[in-house]
């Protein structure tokens, strides 16, 4: 197997590309059909992190554009936010077989991208997607029940707001007070409030 790749000899988000595209540094690469990268603006001030691929993703090489992902538009196009307006990645790059949570050492080994694709989007908000890229983010915060719809700091000046994963909107389709998706809702108001007070300092 390959090294791990060092943030600081990727120059480019082309390049970055190419070496996740060709990565066998864990076993992952072994059973997946395709990488997936990520996708959106380049420069976005909103970058998305969900966990890893899933069969949908594997075929198609794109991140979020199963249920899941159809369900993640949902809740962007609830606020207006748009994929192209944003960056959307995993913090692993390969499909994990039967979709099941990344091991530790398998994001530690996938890590260096993710670290890669942050410093060259350089975005001001990371909403992590679900509890594995909230605890990865924020190993110190509490499970995503407790730690959603938060602004934390991270490295930087960067903001994280976890935010459930959109599969666990699938799995819990209830709009009643207090529903993940009713919590969802709410949380994704907060984003496009920060989002929109950013714009406005920028251009005053």
């Amino acid at each position: 197997m390959e090294q791990r790749p060092s943030p600081a000899t990727l120059l480019s988000l082309e390049s970055l590309c190419a070496r996740v595209k060709g990565c066998t540094a864990c076993s992952l690469s072994a059973t997946r059909t395709n990488a997936v990268f990520g996708e959106g603006a380049v420069q976005a001030r909103l970058m998305m992190v969900g966990e890893g691929p899933g069969e949908v993703e594997d075929t198609t090489g794109r991140p979020f554009v199963g249920p899941a992902g159809q369900k993640l538009d949902e809740v962007m196009d609830s606020v207006g936010l748009r994929r192209e307006d944003v960056y959307i990645t995993n913090i692993v790059k390969c499909r994990p077989p039967g979709n099941r949570v990344p091991a530790r050492g398998e994001m530690e080994t996938c890590s260096p991208y993710l670290e890669a694709q942050i410093a060259l989007i350089q975005p001001s908000l990371i909403v992590a997607l679900g509890n594995t890229p909230t605890q990865w983010f924020l190993p110190d915060a509490p499970g995503i029940t407790q730690s959603h719809g938060s602004f934390f700091a991270w490295r930087g000046g960067i903001l994280v707001f976890p935010m459930f994963h959109p599969s666990y909107l699938l799995r819990y389709p209830s709009k009643e007070k207090g529903s993940p998706k009713y919590l969802t809702w709410i949380d994704v108001q907060k984003v496009k409030a920060w989002l929109d007070a950013q714009g406005a300092a920028t251009e005053s």
